[in-house]
């Protein structure tokens, strides 16, 4: 079987030869110490992308299979995004920086994770319709500028990218990348923003939830009437944290779970029936909107201090939810034998069915080589 065939067998149900060995990318500073360490080049290390031909490089050197996050990604959000601009300097050489979103964020050398807001762009009505309305209309350079990995290079979609996904000849999984119904809306407004906005201007939050949803739902019908084939549909969120959602579960449902729905069943009627969804966190209030609406595989499903599992989501929604993660990448910064313990603990889980184990988010700095390695090596041992 290709990892193509397995990955889709698994998470339907089918049989298989063997679990598929699947990763969720690196951090760029995990690249640059393995490149420093002599394990991949300088090259792999700042080339690297999800999905890209790179990707399966250093996915091969490390064993795996193949990365999950490996679709083509129409843009349905900001078009063109706002350019990057320095505001101000400060006393410790830290900076002001006008993000791509229209957030202003505080950067700093060095400095990894997610960057301090100082302020946002849209804040009301009249900052929606100066600076972001017009960035939210479809065209179809959403589409044709796409780039699609053909083998070992990148070409747009409208440059031999199509005729590639039209002819469905690879041989690992690749997917359809359907957007953010409200994770780039938070991006743009933030935590705080979001909720101030749904208060004092509901119509203001409905609209731009329309728009967006609009436009996600516009460029993935104009993707699939081309004939391109998928093996499955993916959306991103990343709107809940260690405590739980990020947003009010019910407006949630009520305001984004229909745009959900449109999707998910038009990817159905192209044949496409794995939908899976990246939201980081205690995502379990959430699940329900998504589950309801036609999301059926949640990923990287975080372990985190909260334990997050698929175990008692499938006592709870059945077969029909799958997922994809699971794995604690703690165990990478630690030893062979955090990893052994890890790998047993996975194969409950694995003989759910319908369930693949990754690691469950991009593996960090601390990440050793030969732990990876280590990892690789036993679960194509254990579930080979």
């Amino acid at each position: 079987m290709t990892h193509r065939e397995r990955g889709m067998a698994v998470l339907n149900y089918q049989p298989y030869d063997r679990m598929p060995v699947v990763h969720f990318g690196f951090w760029d500073q995990t690249l640059a110490k393995w490149a420093e360490e002599g394990h991949i080049t300088r090259e792999e290390a700042t080339e690297w992308k999800d999905g890209n031909p790179v990707d399966a490089v250093v996915t091969a050197k490390l064993g795996f299979d193949f990365n999950w996050y490996s679709c083509m990604s129409p843009n349905t959000f900001l078009l063109p995004e706002f350019e990057r601009t320095t505001l101000e300097v400060l006393p410790d050489g830290s900076r002001k920086v006008l993000d791509k979103c229209g957030v202003i964020v505080l950067e700093k050398d060095g400095a990894t994770g997610i960057p301090a807001e100082f302020d946002h762009k849209l804040k009301t009505r009249k900052d929606w319709e100066e600076h972001y309305l017009s960035r939210l209309e479809f065209s179809m350079e959403r589409v044709n500028k796409a780039s699609v990995r053909v083998n070992d290079k990148m070409i747009d979609f409208d440059a031999g990218g199509l005729d590639f996904l039209r002819a469905d000849t690879r041989d690992y999984p690749y997917g359809l990348h359907c957007g953010s119904l409200f994770g780039r809306i938070r991006d743009v407004v933030g935590v705080l923003g979001s909720t101030y906005i749904y208060a004092e201007d509901e119509g203001l939050f409905d609209e731009m939830i329309d728009i967006v949803g609009n436009l996600c739902y516009t460029c993935v019908k104009a993707v699939l009437k081309t004939g391109a084939k998928f093996d499955f549909a993916h959306f991103w969120e990343d709107i809940c944290f260690k405590n739980g959602p990020l947003v009010n579960p019910y407006v949630f449902d009520e305001k984004v779970g229909p745009h959900y729905r449109r999707i998910t069943e038009l990817v159905n009627g192209y044949g496409i029936n794995i939908v899976s969804l990246d939201c980081d966190g205690l995502i379990d209030a959430l699940i329900p909107t998504w589950f309801n609406n036609g999301v059926n595989t949640m990923f990287p499903i975080e372990v985190g201090t909260w334990g997050a599992s698929i175990e008692p989501w499938r006592k709870q929604y059945g077969k029909e939810l799958r997922g994809i993660g699971g794995t604690n990448k703690v165990v990478f910064s630690r030893d062979f034998a955090a990893v052994d313990a890890e790998v047993e603990r996975l194969r409950r889980l694995v003989d759910l069915g319908g369930y693949i184990p990754c690691p469950d988010h991009r593996i960090a700095p601390d990440g050793k080589w030969d732990n990876v390695r280590y990892y690789c090596d036993r679960m194509h041992r254990v579930f080979g």
